[in-house]
């Protein structure tokens, strides 16, 4: 998509996507080897009664189903980080995942010519219609080859 393309409102939907035992593992035991998301018979005896993902690799999850969704054929080429994350709800292993993005403001930037900045909230479900992700973020997008064509 184009940055003139986004328009504040705008709702865009991805899902679902079927999490794994084994992903969820792969990806604690490299990044996040905390014990309730590498041992399944521990997490099992815990208060999360069973193994969850952490919430780093749901952010990951979500930024793939973003891409998919919108991003990769766009111009966005950066993000300067998120506003706001919160983990509401355990993801587990068979859990179905779907991502919704909800574009807030959009503007180019004052300080940097070429450059379109979109503000957007996002939030991930799972297949009991719970939230599991919340997050706000921004997204630069290069517009300067825009500006050009128009030119």
């Amino acid at each position: 998509m184009k940055f003139a393309d986004f328009k504040p409102g705008q709702v865009f939907e991805q899902g679902p996507r079927r999490v794994t035992q084994e992903e969820i593992l792969a990806f604690a035991k490299t990044y996040d080897p905390q014990w309730f998301h590498i041992n399944p018979e521990k997490a099992a005896d815990s208060h999360w009664g069973g193994l969850i993902a952490s919430g780093w690799h749901t952010c990951g999850m979500a930024m793939k189903m973003a891409v998919d969704a919108v991003l990769g054929e766009s111009e966005s080429f950066a993000s300067p980080g998120l506003d706001y994350v919160k983990w509401l709800k355990p993801v587990r292993p068979g859990d179905d995942l779907f991502w919704k993005g909800i574009i807030k403001a959009k503007r180019e930037s004052n300080s940097r010519p070429g450059i379109g900045i979109i503000l957007w909230s996002w939030e991930v479900t799972n297949q009991k219609g719970e939230t599991v992700l919340e997050l706000d973020a921004t997204n630069l997008f290069d517009i300067s080859k825009q500006e050009k064509d128009e030119a």
